[in-house]
Order: C-alpha cells, then sequence, then structure tokens
C-alpha cells in the first residue's frame, strides 16, 4: 500500500519550540525527527512500501516521487526551505495527482499529512476551503474523498490543548469525515519535545505500519510468513451490527486444487507471503534490512542455508500447476499460489475471499471439499482428462429459463395469438395449446395481470361457439375447461389460482380413445 508524506513548510513550522538544553528547535525539527523516525521503521520492517514526500505551503511540490530507497527520503527532510502561507488544498489537490498518475484509481493509499494545526488566512485556507465546500461545482470540488482507496493521518505538531483554543481541530476532523470517515488525527501529549514527538509517530506506527507476522501451518510442517501489505479487516456490510473481521495469525492450509478448476476467482486483496528466518538465538535476520552490509550478506546467507517450508511450498504449487486453499478464520478461506513476475522470478501470493462458506460457487461448500482418496472413483478420470467441477446447481437460475417478456403490446398479442391457433386445432395441439397456456397463466400471475386471464377466458368461450360441425367433440369440451381454470385464476382466491398451479388438459372419453387409437 503506497504511501505519501505531505509536508507543511509554511512559515508558521518555523515557531521556536522551548526544549530544555541549549539547542533551538522549529516545529519543523520537530517534524522532520518525527518523520525520520517512520522512514527508519518503515526502511526495516516495510522495505516494500513505497513512499513519497510532498512539501506544501501556497503551492505544492514533489521533492521525492515514489520510491523505496528511504535514504533518499531522509535526506530531503534536510533539504527543505520555507516558505509563505498554509494553503492545505492545493497539497491534497497535489495528492491526487501524483497517486493517480503512478498507482491509477484503484490501488488503496496511505496519506501522511504532518502539519502544526494553522490553518492558513485569506482564500485558500482550510477554513474557507470547507466554508465553500456545498457551493461548489464538479470543475472545481474539493479534493477529499480522494478518487483511491485512502487513509488520511493528520499528525499535529501540536499538543490538544492549543488545537482546541481554536476551532483547527473542528477543521481537521471534517477532513476525516469528508474521507468518508478513514483516517485519524495524532496529537503530542504534553509539551512539544523530541520524546512525545517520537510517541505520536510511534502510535502511528502502531496502527498503520505493524507489520503482519503469521505461522503458515500445513500438517506438521510450519512456517513463520510475513504477510505485506498488511490485511485490513473485513466489514460484512450484510450484518445488523457489522464487526470487522481480522484474518488469524494461524494460516492453515487444508488442501490443494488445480488452477484450471479455481480459475480466475474474484477476492478482497492480494498480498505477498515473504519466509521469515530465524538463527540459531531466535532472533530474525529477514526479511528485514540490516544497518550493516556485511551483516546482512551474512544474515541472508545463514537463512539460505535453513530448510524452510515456505520455500518448499512456493516451488511445490510453481511446478504442478496447483493453488493451497488456506483458512484465514471461521467460515473464510484465501488462496496460496505462485505468481511470476518475470521468466526468472517469481512470488508466494495468497489472496483473500470473501468470508462465508461458499465463496466460491463453482467449487461448492469449502467444508465439504476432501481427498481424492475419499471418493469411490477418480473425479478427474483415469487419464486426468475430465474435472469435478464447476458443481451444477440443484435450482435452475433464473438467466438460464424462457422468460415471458411484456414490454410492447406486439409481445402479448403474439402469445395470446398463439394460444388462439392451438385452440383451432384441437384435440392434435392439446399438449402444445396447454403449454402456451400455462405459460401465459404464470405471467399474467406474477405480474398481477388478471384481467388478462378474464380476457382469455372470453376469447376460448367464443372461439367454442364459433368452432364448426365437423370439429372433434374433445374441442368443445377442452376449450370450455380451459376458459373455467382462468376464470377462477382470475378471482385470486382459490387454490386454483396458485401460481405453481397448472391447468391440465381435461379426461374425456373422447381424449382417452383417441389415446387408444395412436
Amino acid at each position: 500500500m503506497p504511501t505519501v508524506v505531505v509536508m507543511d513548510v509554511s512559515l508558521s513550522m518555523t515557531r521556536p519550540v522551548s526544549v530544555e538544553g541549549s539547542e533551538e528547535y522549529q516545529r519543523k525539527h520537530l517534524a522532520a525527527h518525527g518523520l525520520t523516525m517512520l522512514f527508519e521503521h518503515m526502511a526495516t520492517n516495510y522495505k516494500l512500501e513505497f513512499t513519497a514526500l510532498v512539501v506544501f505551503s501556497s503551492l505544492w511540490e514533489l521533492m521525492v516521487p515514489f520510491t523505496r530507497d528511504y535514504n533518499t527520503l531522509q535526506e530531503a527532510l534536510s533539504n527543505m526551505d520555507d516558505y509563505d502561507k498554509t494553503c492545505l488544498e492545493s497539497a491534497l489537490l497535489g495528492v491526487c495527482n501524483i497517486v493517480q498518475q503512478e498507482w491509477g484509481a484503484a490501488i488503496p493509499c496511505q496519506v501522511v499529512l504532518v502539519t502544526d494545526g494553522c490553518l492558513g488566512i485569506g482564500r485558500g485556507s482550510l477554513r474557507h476551503s470547507l466554508a465553500t465546500h456545498s457551493q461548489r461545482g464538479e470543475s472545481n470540488r474539493f479534493p477529499l474523498p480522494f478518487p483511491f482507496p485512502s487513509k488520511l493521518y493528520v499528525m499535529c505538531m501540536a499538543n490538544l490543548e492549543e488545537l482546541q483554543s481554536t476551532d483547527s481541530l473542528d477543521c481537521l476532523e471534517r477532513l476525516i469525515d469528508l474521507n468518508n470517515g478513514e483516517g485519524q488525527i495524532f496529537t503530542i501529549d504534553g509539551p512539544l519535545c523530541l520524546k512525545n514527538v517520537q510517541s505520536m509517530f510511534g502510535k502511528l506506527i502502531d496502527l498503520a505500519y505493524t507489520p503482519f507476522h503469521a505461522v503458515l501451518k500445513c500438517g506438521h510442517l510450519t512456517s513463520d510468513v510475513q504477510v505485506f501489505p498488511r490485511p485490513e479487516p473485513f466489514i460484512i456490510d450484510e450484518e445488523i451490527d457489522p464487526i470487522p473481521k481480522a484474518i488469524n495469525t494461524d494460516l492453515e492450509i487444508v488442501g490443494f486444487v488445480d488452477i484450471a478448476d479455481i480459475s480466475s476467482p474474484p477476492v478482497l486483496s492480494r498480498h505477498l507471503v515473504l519466509p521469515i528466518a530465524l538463527n540459531r538465538e531466535g532472533d530474525e535476520v529477514g526479511p528485514g534490512i540490516t544497518d550493516d552490509t556485511e551483516d546482512e550478506n551474512s544474515a541472508n546467507q545463514i537463512a539460505g542455508k535453513i530448510p524452510n517450508f515456505c520455500v518448499l511450498l512456493h516451488g511445490s504449487l510453481k511446478v504442478e500447476g496447483m493453488v493451497a486453499l488456506v483458512q484465514l478464520g471461521p467460515e473464510w478461506y484465501g488462496m496460496l499460489y505462485s505468481q511470476a513476475d518475470s521468466k526468472k522470478k517469481s512470488n508466494l501470493m495468497m489472496s483473500l475471499f470473501e468470508p462465508g462458506p461458499e465463496p466460491l460457487p463453482w467449487l461448492g461448500k469449502m467444508a465439504q471439499l476432501g481427498p481424492i482418496s475419499d471418493a469411490k472413483e477418480n473425479p478427474y478420470g483415469e487419464d486426468d482428462n475430465k474435472s469435478p467441477f464447476p458443481l451444477q446447481p440443484k435450482n435452475k437460475r433464473s438467466y438460464a429459463q424462457n422468460v415471458t417478456v411484456w414490454i410492447k403490446p406486439s409481445g402479448l398479442q403474439t402469445d395470446v395469438q398463439k394460444i388462439l391457433r392451438n385452440a383451432r386445432k384441437l384435440p392434435e395441439k392439446t399438449q402444445t395449446f396447454y403449454k402456451e397456456l400455462n405459460r401465459l397463466r404464470k405471467a399474467a400471475l406474477a405480474f398481477g395481470f388478471l384481467e388478462l386471464l378474464k380476457g382469455v377466458a372470453d376469447m376460448l368461450e367464443r372461439e367454442c361457439t364459433l368452432l364448426p360441425d365437423t370439429a372433434h367433440p374433445d374441442a368443445a369440451f377442452q376449450l370450455t375447461h380451459a376458459a373455467q381454470q382462468l376464470k377462477v385464476a382470475s378471482t385470486g382466491a382459490s387454490e386454483y389460482a396458485a401460481y405453481d398451479h397448472n391447468i391440465a388438459p381435461l379426461q374425456t372419453d373422447f381424449s382417452s380413445s383417441t389415446t387408444e387409437r395412436m
């Protein structure tokens, strides 16, 4: 999940801070110290994170584009100049442009805004932007909410009492609300000093930048892994009182499936699965970064000589062309698979399905899947030339059935004429006559078009009176029977008016004798 650090370099950030000792500090120095702590943590525990640095006052500037080189980011912190007044809206517009140009509108991004809580003055200030928010058109809309999934973290170089003395805190909370409530405001507890700034940035690290460590299990084989980026809790919308569901730290593999069977399923998110090697003392030696290059190389050499189940699993899935189904929690599953970045490099990936007992309908319920050895015969065939998937649904899908549509009058007229044509050819077309009659009857009941049933009944009675002398006697009986059944259904107050009820042909002596001759 990329990160954009937005640093306030307006004149208000140059206000001095009384710190114990002879050295004089400004608020921007405290901010740079906190960001240095954040970058050092990310370089050690979040080295795959892409981070950009933006500075702003009345204008904004991209100091460092998205990079994984945290030394460059730390050097840029010491090269920042001081500018004029604060204009937060322009900085947020800059963040929108930077993220969309680099990542598009689908990749989640974290925005860390570092400011002293001064909102600026006059046109372009945050107060002015929020006051005119409801009066804007689409062409000059406020940049929040961001056009991409995001979380906005505001790091204030001020304590809570200082912010509450003005309306700064209310305006900053309004920013979080405009971003759909995604984000949080951090303030310094107590006086402004290096220790309290470190504590504030430590809270941000604990909330958003703590690596997710888990144990990958398959039978008796286990491996310590890091899942990157950190999986976010999932909220089920259908629940009355939605509770965020978080994945377990124990990821248990429950089975393996061919890639062709699982196809390309819908997923919530995708994550890298990185093995964490342990040395003999039990300390982690990877995937973090050590300060000394020689120590890093020796640690990697040691880690490379230790057998690791995660490496074995990755190679096996890649060679066999299979995926591993992993249980993330109660009735929550995902899959592990090998994804190639290039011809020579591939990674072990984990995708999370939506929570539920049947996330992939063509596989059925996950709890009912079992090994091939439990089947009476090989479901894949002796020559591996067939597959038991996809499972066929028990109930026929609505979109797979012929649906009666009467959007235009011509459609209804065609269906009625079809019934009348078959009525004139009774008893030869008895089965077709009742099939079309029942189709029209069900559609009329579904639409609540009871007048149609009475109208068709009247038509059938009229057809009965117009039958020629040479007509078969059974035709009159069938037409009279059908007309009576439609009239009963048009009342809606009888068991014969039920939707699932079908009008059956009337059994007469003429119809039975006709059947015997046939």
